[in-house]
Parts: structure tokens; sequence; C-alpha cells
């Protein structure tokens, strides 16, 4: 074969591989969907509805005159953000172009992919990042939008759905930790109220002089103390046990991950929208003002009356 024909040949093979790796890159071959993008959601949860919108492509927006073309993905104020894939970063990405808390973000272009991230603060604006790697912080959504469920704006650059690409890889299976996180700063093990003065927090303990049993468990936890999520969820609420307007009448529910309870006795941030497993729900409320003298505690009802005490176990020193 002529020296020419075998440079031309070689070239159009390199051609052919090249165009092969631009359709179908590495990272995508690999990696069918994103890594998680904030810690405390592994999953990539989705924004439901809030009293500012909905979190899901194509949600109306500006009155119904414009569809959301992003995702809203769930990320707690101040928490680590995380490259969803390996690329190119670029910036910074103003979003709403008036200096506020949030604006600010950053674009990753790479693997087959090109995202923008907004209402994050990154690490840096420019250079390579690996997927998985720390990307940056989520900013003070709360401060800006109070009562929202803060997020992740995520916008494919060429305003494609991003959805399916959120999904993870193995979704995680229900079977492998069913017990819930733990409801009260301070009480990591989720310890039950004993018995006081004014009877006993264990499930189907005597009330009303004995004529009646405790449907609920009372888990231990300060005044003023912060609660947390035990599952992830839908709130709704309020959810009012006294019915009388006292210091403590105050609650949420939480529905999903395959259970139903009410929290009570506790102020929650927010009682409609998403919620995650560990994420801060709200503040315990002072119960030493109507009950002075009691083990402090959040009343944890299962909706249907079970016993959720061997889901609160989550042994001792874990």
């Amino acid at each position: 074969m002529p020296a020419l024909s075998l440079v031309a040949l070689v070239s159009l093979v390199s051609t052919v591989f090249s165009r092969q790796l631009d359709a179908h890159p590495p990272q995508q071959q690999h990696h069918r969907h994103w890594a998680p993008i904030c810690s405390g959601n592994p999953t990539n949860r989705i924004r439901g509805c809030d009293r500012y919108g909905c979190g899901a492509f194509g949600a109306d927006r500006h009155g119904g005159k414009d569809k959301h073309v992003g995702v809203d993905v769930i990320c707690r104020d101040g928490a680590t953000v995380y490259a969803p894939f390996s690329g190119q970063l670029s910036g910074p990405i103003r979003f709403f172009h008036n200096g506020n808390a949030i604006d600010d973000g950053v674009q990753i272009r790479g693997s087959g992919y090109c995202v923008k991230l907004i209402c994050i603060h990154p690490i840096r604006y420019h250079g390579q990042i690996r997927r998985g790697q720390q990307l940056g912080t989520m900013l003070p959504m709360q401060k800006v939008f109070p009562g929202i469920i803060s997020h992740i704006h995520v916008e494919n650059c060429d305003h494609s759905d991003p959805t399916p690409l959120l999904t993870p890889d193995v979704p995680p299976l229900p079977q492998q930790d069913r017990r819930w996180a733990t409801v009260c700063a301070g009480n990591p093990t989720n310890e039950i109220r004993g018995c006081d003065k004014y009877g006993c927090g264990y499930y189907g303990a005597p009330r009303r002089n004995g004529k009646g049993k405790h449907r609920a468990v009372d888990v231990i936890c300060a005044d003023g103390a912060t609660v947390y999520a035990p599952f992830s969820g839908q709130l709704s609420g309020p959810v009012k046990f006294f019915h009388n307007g006292n210091a403590i009448d105050d609650g949420v529910q939480i529905s999903g991950s395959g259970f139903c309870v009410k929290l009570l006795c506790i102020h929650p941030i927010r009682y409609s929208g998403a919620i995650s497993k560990g994420e801060v729900l709200g503040k315990m409320l002072p119960m030493q003002r109507v009950f002075p003298g009691i083990t402090s505690h959040i009343h944890v009802e299962n909706c249907d009356h079970s016993d959720p005490t061997s889901n609160l176990e989550r042994g001792k020193g874990q």
C-alpha cells in the first residue's frame, strides 16, 4: 500500500474513532446518571411545591407565562455541593443579577454534558473538576425566600430536561436502614422519656388514671433544641394536640419512606413541602412553661397509632 494511502486510512480511522468518542464519551459510558449533587440528598430528590412554586422541569413561572427550564434539587442551606460529572468549570453564573445572597453559580461542561448549577458558591470558577469532587457550598436561600424548600437550580445549557440524569445509578434499597434518624439534638440514640410526676413516656403507658393508654412515644428533647426529620417525606400541618393554644400546642406530620408520623410539641420551620431524612425540621417548644419539672420531650405518634419504638432504636453510642 502506498505511503500516502496508508496515511489517509489512518486519518479516516482516527476521525471515525474521534466521532464515536464525541457521541459516547467515556464518562457517559461508565455513568448513565449523575452523581449526588448535595450532601444529605443522595438520590438528588427534586423539590416539590411550596408557596413560591414547584421545582419540577416545566413547572409554571411568572403566573403561568413561562415554564421552569431547570430542576430544583433539594439542598439545605450551607450543605456541601458536589460535581455531578467530570468537566471544565466556567463562571460565575448570575441568575438574579441583583447581588442578593444566592446570586452565584457555576457551569460545568464535559463528559457529554453541559449544566449550570445556581444558588451555590463554588470553590473556584475555572479549571477541571472530577465527578463527585467537592464543588462548593449551598448559599443561604432562606434569607432571600423564607420558608421555601432550599434547593440548587440545575439547568442544562440547552434547556433540555435534566431529570432522567439526576436519578441515581443504584437507588438505595429501603431495607438497607429502616431505622429513623436522630430526632432531637443532644439525644443521638432517641432515648425515650422514663417516668416523672406527670407519667411515663413509653408506648402503652397508662393515661387518664389508667383509663387510657399512651399510643405514642416521648423522645427526650431539651426545650429549644433543634429537631430533625426522622425520615424523608412530605410535610403537612399544623398538628394541634392540646387545642388550647398553650406554648407547646404545635407540631407537624411527615408521610413518606413507608412511614407516617406526627411530631408534637415542636415548632416546624414549615408545615408543607418535602423534607429529607436528617434535615432540620424545627425547634423544641418550651415544655417547662406548661409542665414544670417534666422530662421535656417530643411526642412521636404513628398515624396508625402503632408502636414507633423499634424505628426509633438506634443503639447505644450510635
